[in-house]
């Protein structure tokens, strides 16, 4: 599609993604200088339509940016008032005292809220600023300068057919130009992938390490309900097969957020992780709580957990890449939108100072400095071993290595310095020879569903007349490679279903792509053992539309 000629607008920054990262920026930006133009495009219906968190939000980020916050309407009501861990075994639990944990740990003064619900309060405080804001507005190209620098974004190219060609409908979409341009996709955006591999920021890091982040919206009953009560769990079912946990955290409504995360550096190609999800809500502690309810929505994405070593370089010429596009996650903590929040206030305020001294399309070094040496990079050094030690030795050395780890770090000195991560999680993958089959239970349709049911509870959609958004490198290598050496991993990493090995009598197995099922989590980008699978963003307005997640 490179010969389209597409009509251009010219802003002072532009910024891909409404999370919390790109409206703090944008924000940011409007309250430096009320005159610079500032736009965001967001891929989804509408702002937080994509937005999925595990929603117990640090408020440092969203205090550095709006110290004003509890007086404007902001959708932050319950704060936590419970605090709770367990270690669960299959048939019952153990609660593991608050007291050892360092302080970064504790909850005090932290909200349960709908991050979703956040960012659309926060995109009517920075339409009220003067930014302009253009839901259903997928950015599917970077446009780039004589220089080689990151002059824009192709944006709301529509009416393609499936073959990529125009169909009757097509439009070409526009040029959005700016002197500095941010990425704050999120996970694994596709843009920010392509601008880390364009300029190699990666190298000198750590690879970025991944978890699947899942969740579900039940309606419990209230006699049931602890409004402002936060429950973490370790342990069953997952056990030695992979790491990860659970949260269920008490919202307003009698409602819960139930989820649960899997890291994606497990080596069983077996493992199921949507089916662990579904099993966990079996467990008795977690059965009585949920029984007599419902389950009113459901979710999932990746989350980065590589944290302070795996941040490769922010910034190339003309861009910067904020939020989750570089990796800010707390991953003990499970909080990263204070950091997403730091990290849009010190572009903005990076790029105010670039553009006052006469500068555009360069590289942003004060944005970097200020994340790695401020208040994300401390937030971020403090945990950096938790992961890795995690990966390396297993759950109950990471409890206590990674503890007494944190706590050193808080006195201002390390035990083990920074510990490396090692192979990226496609690379961790075994064959499927060396390990066992899994064996799940059914789904009973009460506790627990089975995965096309519970996508009907995102809300996604996709034109299927368009052209899939996931895309297969060889097309050969899901049944020549994937299948006789991983059993086809796709089939059970996905938590959607969008990938499907169909055997028919007397024919080949095919590989079949039900793209339309997709919830934009990038999980196949990630972990398909080949590297084989790239996800592109599909056109504006498509995907899921999470109600309050």
């Amino acid at each position: 599609m490179a010969e389209v000629e597409r009509e251009a607008m010219e802003y002072d920054v532009v910024i891909v993604g409404a999370g919390p990262a790109g409206l703090s920026a944008a924000i940011r930006l409007k309250q430096l200088d009320s005159d610079l133009n500032v736009v965001v495009l967001e891929k989804g219906s509408e702002v937080g339509a994509h937005i999925l968190s595990g929603a117990v939000l640090d408020p440092s980020g969203l205090d550095a940016l709006l110290p004003d916050w509890r007086d404007m309407g902001a959708p932050i009501k319950t704060p936590v008032v419970e605090d709770n861990f367990y270690m669960l075994g299959e048939g019952g639990q153990v609660r593991i005292p608050n007291w050892p944990m360092p302080p970064l740990m504790n909850n005090h003064g932290n909200y349960i809220v709908s991050m979703a619900n956040v960012c659309r309060w926060m995109a009517e405080v920075a339409e009220g600023l003067g930014v302009e804001i253009f839901p259903g507005m997928s950015c599917s190209e970077l446009v780039y300068g004589d220089a080689g620098e990151v002059k824009g974004v192709v944006a709301g190219v529509m009416g393609l057919a499936a073959d990529g060609t125009p169909g009757p409908n097509y439009e070409p979409g526009m040029e959005l130009h700016g002197k500095y341009v941010f990425l704050s996709e999120g996970v694994r955006g596709s843009l920010a992938k392509e601008v880390i591999a364009k300029y190699d920021l990666s190298s000198g890091h750590e690879p970025q390490k991944f978890g699947l982040g899942m969740k579900e919206i039940w309606e419990i009953d209230p006699e049931k309900h602890k409004l402002g009560t936060v429950t973490h769990t370790m342990g069953w079912p997952l056990g030695s097969n992979a790491g990860g946990g659970s949260f269920i955290y008490h919202i307003e409504g009698n409602q819960v957020y139930v989820g649960f995360v899997v890291h994606l550096n497990y080596q069983n190609p077996h493992l199921y992780p949507y089916m662990e999800f579904q099993r966990f809500k079996h467990h008795p502690m977690v059965a009585e709580l949920l029984k007599g309810g419902k389950r009113v929505a459901y979710g999932a994405r990746a989350i980065s957990e590589g944290g302070y070593q795996s941040m490769p370089k922010m910034v190339a010429p003309g861009v910067a890449l904020l939020g989750c596009s570089v990796g800010m996650v707390n991953v003990p903590r499970i909080k990263g939108n204070h950091n997403a929040m730091l990290s849009g206030k010190a572009a903005a305020e990076a790029a105010f100072a670039a553009i006052g001294a006469g500068r555009s399309s360069d590289e942003l070094a004060d944005y970097e400095t200020d994340v790695r040496g401020g208040a994300i990079g401390a937030d971020l050094k403090k945990v950096r071993n938790v992961k890795p030690l995690w990966s390396k030795f297993g759950l109950v050395a990471s409890l206590m290595g990674g503890g007494l780890d944190m706590w050193a770090n808080t006195l201002g000195f390390s035990l083990f310095g920074t510990l490396s991560h090692g192979k990226t999680d496609a690379a961790a993958t075994g064959k499927a020879a060396d390990f066992a089959p899994i064996n799940y239970p059914r789904p009973d349709g009460v506790l627990s569903f089975d995965r096309l049911t519970n996508v009907a509870f995102s809300f996604t959609n996709h034109e299927e007349s368009q052209p899939p958004h996931l895309k297969l490198k060889d097309a050969s290598i899901p049944i020549s490679v994937n299948l006789p050496e991983y059993a086809e991993p796709a089939q059970r990493y996905c938590p959607a279903g969008v990938y499907e090995v169909v055997a028919e009598d007397g024919k080949d197995p095919r590989f079949v792509i039900n793209f339309q099922n997709c919830v934009h989590c990038k999980t196949c980008d990630i972990k398909d053992p080949s590297q084989n699978i790239n996800w592109t963003t599909p056109q504006g307005g498509d995907g899921p539309n999470y109600p309050n997640m």
